[in-house]
């Protein structure tokens, strides 16, 4: 049975991993591990860089018939452009990458 791993082990794995050159199985082959582990710490990693949706208040009666949008790194783009989903969606990671 599979030792239990903690998230250091699992950043460890997938950082030797990426390093290696090898494909997922010679890696896995190599390190004597299912590939099963190493595919659920690449899982994890790439769940934890995905933008999250965060909760936002309404301030104030004013009618604004455009958006404000505040990034995690501080930034604020505001605009009465319209965006369909996916275009906003590309325009924030574009600007969360900036």
């Amino acid at each position: 049975m599979e030792k239990k791993r903690s998230g250091q082990d699992g950043q460890r794995l997938i950082e030797e991993f990426e390093r290696s050159g090898l494909t997922r199985l010679q890696f896995c082959e190599r390190s004597n591990i299912p590939v099963t582990t190493l595919d659920y710490w690449r899982w994890k990693k790439a769940r934890a860089s995905k933008p999250r949706l965060v909760e936002v208040a309404v301030e104030g009666d004013q009618v604004w018939t455009g958006f404000a949008v505040v990034l995690r790194n501080g930034r604020r783009l505001e605009s009465t452009w319209t965006f369909g989903e996916t275009e906003l969606t590309q325009l924030i990671r574009i600007l969360e990458s900036a």
